[in-house]
């Protein structure tokens, strides 16, 4: 099989630990660049030449370039590519609006959430949640733009400044945590394996962010809520983070539909990319 890794023109430490795999198992996967991505009527495209896609990146550009890149996407999975992950699934996850609501409407647990776009409807959001908030990127991941605000003055800076830079405010309550969260694995409708994340010196577990991890066996009920929030947004291959509720219980907090492994690989010892070729190239037979 010939596999195709979406990524940016530097590739990555996914991308090369794809492409071990692939060998491994007696594929071919080359790393493409997303942004060089091109296409032509009668329907064809520079990916065309592939038997399968695996998205490693969803690259920084403007409204156009997004869709035509996700139109492109969707045409690949009609002509019977094997897309992973989907390119509806993609299409939610990037937003965190849109998988929030999705898995509320799933009946799953996430933290309150308001979402808006003018600096008065924020401020009273940070009223209606407890005066302490986390404001995130729509469109982020690993922790990075992520901020803590318990201040009402500089609730107002903040929302006046996103205002300003035409972007949505997503304001989620803070939710006090014992100091971790749980980072599950999915494959095919199956819980690979899982990790627990613990925050250093900072609100955030990811380890992006200095987190540390350590292996951990999942309950019944922690597998469940886990394969609940991927199938809810449609993503066969996924990193669901699971934040304990206080009392007992989780949220779910997000799911990524384009997830790493590195610190998840090193920490249980399981191969995972050679399990997501596995997937992939299994599908396809």
């Amino acid at each position: 099989m010939k596999i195709a890794l979406l990524s940016s023109s530097a590739g990555g430490w996914h991308v090369r630990d794809l492409q071990r795999a692939a060998t491994l198992l007696g594929h071919v996967a080359e790393p493409v660049d997303f942004r060089c991505v091109s296409a032509a009527i009668p329907s064809t495209c520079s990916l065309s030449d592939y038997d399968a896609v695996i998205v490693r990146t969803m690259p920084p550009g403007s409204l156009e370039q997004v869709v035509f890149r996700m139109d492109v996407l969707h045409q690949l999975e009609t002509a019977g590519r094997r897309v992973l992950n989907p390119p509806r699934a993609l299409e939610i996850c990037v937003d965190k609006y849109l998988a929030s609501a999705r898995l509320d409407a799933a009946g799953l647990p996430t933290p309150p959430t308001i979402v808006c776009q003018d600096a008065e409807t924020a401020i009273a959001a940070f009223h209606q949640l407890g005066g302490d908030v986390v404001v995130k990127p729509l469109f982020g991941s690993e922790g990075r733009g992520m901020i803590r605000v318990t201040d009402l003055e500089i609730a107002w800076r903040t929302f006046r400044t996103l205002e300003r830079l035409q972007t949505v405010l997503y304001i989620q309550q803070f939710i006090h945590h014992p100091g971790w969260d749980l980072r599950v694995f999915i494959i095919g409708g199956r819980v690979l394996t899982a990790m627990r994340r613990h925050a250093k010196d900072d609100w955030r577990t990811n380890v992006a962010q200095g987190g540390t991890t350590e292996p951990i066996a999942l309950t019944t009920e922690e597998e469940r809520l886990a394969l609940l929030a991927a199938h809810a947004v449609g993503t066969p291959v996924a990193g669901i983070d699971l934040l304990p509720k206080p009392g007992g219980g989780y949220y779910v907090l997000e799911v990524n539909a384009v997830p790493g492994w590195r610190a998840l690989a090193r920490t249980t010892g399981i191969d995972v990319a050679r399990e997501i070729v596995r997937y992939v190239t299994h599908v396809i037979i």
